[in-house]
Order: C-alpha cells, then sequence, then structure tokens
C-alpha cells in the first residue's frame, strides 16, 4: 500500500484504507476456498456496506482481482530484491525466496500462477510485473556456471541455435518453468503419501539446472 502524502486528504486516506479492508476480506475468502469462492456481496455484508457501496471501491470483480493479483506479483518481486540483498541474489537464492513465498501463501501463489479465473482477464500492465521478475532471474542466471558459453543448451532449443535465447536466459526460464511444475504439484497435494520429501526434490532440480 502507498504511504499517504502531506497533500493527501481525509477522504483520500479513508478510500484508501476502505480498498485495503476490502483486499483484505478477499485474500480471506480465496485463503479459505480459493478463487472460486470470491464474492463482493459477502464482503459488502461483512463490512457493513451495500452492494452499490461496495462498488464505489471495485467496480467489479475482474477490478479487485487485478488489485489482488498486482499485489501478489509485487511481493514475488520484494521477495526476489530481499534475497539479492542478503547477497543470495543468484539462482539459488531467489529458488529459496520463491519455495518460500508460495509455501507461505498457497492461495496467493495459485492466484498468480494456478488456472486461469473463468471470465476474467488479466490487464495489459500486469506483462510489466512478470517481465520485472523474468529480468531478476536473467541477472542472476548471468552469473551462474550452466549459462557460460561452454554450457550445452537443453535438447528442446538445440535446433535452430541462432533463434534459441542466449544462454542465461535459456536457464532462467528452464529455472522458472521446472521450479513451477514441483511448486504446482506440492501445492496441490500431489506429492502427499509418496514418500519422499518434496523439499529435496525441489533442491535436487535446483542443483541439476546449476549443473547445466
Amino acid at each position: 500500500m502507498s504511504e499517504p502524502t502531506a497533500t493527501t486528504t481525509p477522504r483520500e486516506r479513508y478510500r484508501r484504507q476502505v480498498r485495503e479492508e476490502i483486499k483484505q476480506r478477499a485474500r480471506e475468502q480465496i485463503a479459505a476456498a480459493g478463487t472460486s469462492a470470491l464474492s463482493l456481496n459477502k464482503i459488502a455484508k461483512q463490512m457493513g456496506l451495500s452492494g452499490a457501496g461496495l462498488y464505489r471501491y471495485f467496480t467489479g470483480r475482474d477490478e479487485l482481482l487485478a488489485e489482488l493479483v498486482r499485489d501478489a506479483y509485487q511481493s514475488l518481486v520484494d521477495a526476489f530484491r530481499a534475497a539479492a540483498g542478503r547477497d543470495e541474489g543468484g539462482l539459488h537464492g531467489l529458488a529459496h525466496a520463491l519455495r518460500a513465498w508460495a509455501l507461505d501463501d498457497p492461495q496467493r501463489y495459485f492466484l498468480v500462477y494456478g488456472p486461469p479465473v473463468p471470465g476474467y482477464r488479466a490487464p495489459v500492465d500486469l506483462s510489466l510485473k512478470m517481465a520485472e521478475i523474468m529480468s531478476l532471474i536473467i541477472s542472476a542466471s548471468d552469473a551462474d556456471p550452466a549459462s557460460s558459453p561452454g554450457a550445452s543448451p537443453p535438447a528442446s532449443l538445440s535446433a535452430g541455435e541462432d533463434r534459441a535465447p542466449a544462454s542465461s536466459t535459456r536457464l532462467a526460464l528452464a529455472f522458472w518453468t521446472r521450479l513451477h511444475g514441483i511448486l504446482s504439484l506440492e501445492l496441490s497435494g500431489h506429492f502427499l503419501g509418496m514418500g519422499f520429501d518434496p523439499a529435496q526434490l525441489y533442491e535436487n532440480e535446483l542443483d541439476l539446472l546449476s549443473a547445466g
């Protein structure tokens, strides 16, 4: 949430506070029962607002979802930046930050990286946050041994080398897709009862990526 400025009026501060409370109520609904449970009418009743009153703060479900997704992306960007600030900005540091962020709030993770919400179309500006996250991963990949000129590219990218991404970009894409695959299965409960530690599987996959 942005900090009030000296020129912020009481009405503006109140509006900001109400919008933040609406978002918090929405997060609680999503945490309890998933994105499909999001109900603006229920939020309005919890806050003592009429349906029309709530729509003065958010024009509809899609605007509220877009705000929640923006917040989720920003929290991941902040987690990655914090890892870099602790001198943990390499791929291992970002991977650990990603898993901690996902496990801290699985529904927030699925809000961003889960199945599309029926009828919802993300605003175009969210692509800037996606690009920022990928830029941080590519920067970390630049210093990873697996992205060195002598490293072999993944087999799926070997053909047409002149059209393939640079080594650091290939590594960043592999990092992003393969680690998300493990996280999505873990958070969905697909590893339950299989007799292995998902955290160790995640570490093994990260070691394989770093080894090229």
